[in-house]
This record gives structure tokens, C-alpha cells and sequence, in this order.
């Protein structure tokens, strides 16, 4: 997984309103969300947590995306349904994940499987990892990242 200090190498991702180009917001702070999948409890109370807050990342100069390896059609419909304002990316080929290091074994009922794990990064506009939550707990995340971003 990416640490802080890392610099990314950028990537680029389709997105369900186009496509993200990490080149494109050089100077600004882009934070990524990875999550596991569209629409479910979890995901869903994240994201909107990030939505609720855009402006205010806005504000500190930032760029928000959430990233998952649902198709670009399923995050369109998780946008429609839950009125989500980030960027939603679509990783299926799940290169970004492997990037960053969220795409990892894990285990449910007995049986292993690839999947994402959650995890949020903060990319500061020279393109270093300025923090890294490898393991988020949904409740109060979106705040706590705020304040990291207004305090870069």
C-alpha cells in the first residue's frame, strides 16, 4: 500500500460522469476513497459523507473521488439513487486498486477472495501521499480528512 510521502504516478480512470486524469489537478489536493462496492451499507454511508461535504473540499482546494471495481453504469445508478455530488470512479480492471495497494485478499465465512480494501489517500497538488487511512472506519471519516486537507 502507498505511504505517506509516496508519489504517485498518476493514472487515469473512467469515471460515471466522463474520465479523472490525476494530471489534470496538479496544484490542487485530490483525495481518493476506495471502496468495496456500490450501493451497499457501508459505501453508501460514505459516500454520502463525502457528498454532504464537497463544498468544503472544494473550499481547501481539493478534489474528491471514490473509487470501486463496480462497472461505470453501477456507479451512475449509485449516484442517481443516493444524489452523490464526488466523482465516482470505475476500476474494473482494478489497476488504480493494485496502484495503491487496496487490492487485497480477504476473507468471508471461510472462503478467500480478492477484493478492495477501504482505504483513503490524500494527494497533495506535487503529487506526494500527504496521509493515508489504511483501514477506515465509515463514522466520522469524511470529517477527519477534511481536516487533514485544510491543515496541508
Amino acid at each position: 500500500m502507498l505511504e505517506t510521502g509516496n508519489t504517485v504516478t498518476g493514472f487515469t480512470i473512467a469515471t460515471d460522469t466522463g474520465s479523472f486524469d490525476l494530471a489534470d489537478h496538479g496544484g490542487r489536493n485530490v483525495v481518493v476513497y476506495f471502496y468495496p462496492r456500490a450501493d451497499t451499507s457501508g459505501c453508501t454511508k460514505e459516500a454520502v459523507a463525502f457528498s454532504s461535504l464537497l463544498s468544503e473540499f472544494e473550499a481547501a482546494n481539493c478534489v474528491v473521488i471514490g473509487i470501486s471495481k463496480d462497472s461505470v453504469a453501477k456507479q451512475a445508478k449509485f449516484r442517481a439513487k443516493h444524489d452523490l455530488k464526488t466523482l465516482l470512479g470505475s476500476d474494473e480492471e482494478t489497476g488504480v486498486c493494485e496502484q495503491f495497494g487496496v487490492w487485497v485478499e480477504k476473507s468471508m465465512y471461510g472462503k478467500t477472495y480478492m477484493g478492495i480494501q477501504r482505504a483513503t489517500f490524500v494527494i497533495d497538488g506535487q503529487g506526494k501521499i500527504a496521509a493515508v487511512w489504511p483501514k477506515v472506519k465509515v463514522a466520522g471519516h469524511a470529517e477527519e480528512v477534511l481536516e487533514t486537507v485544510r491543515g496541508i
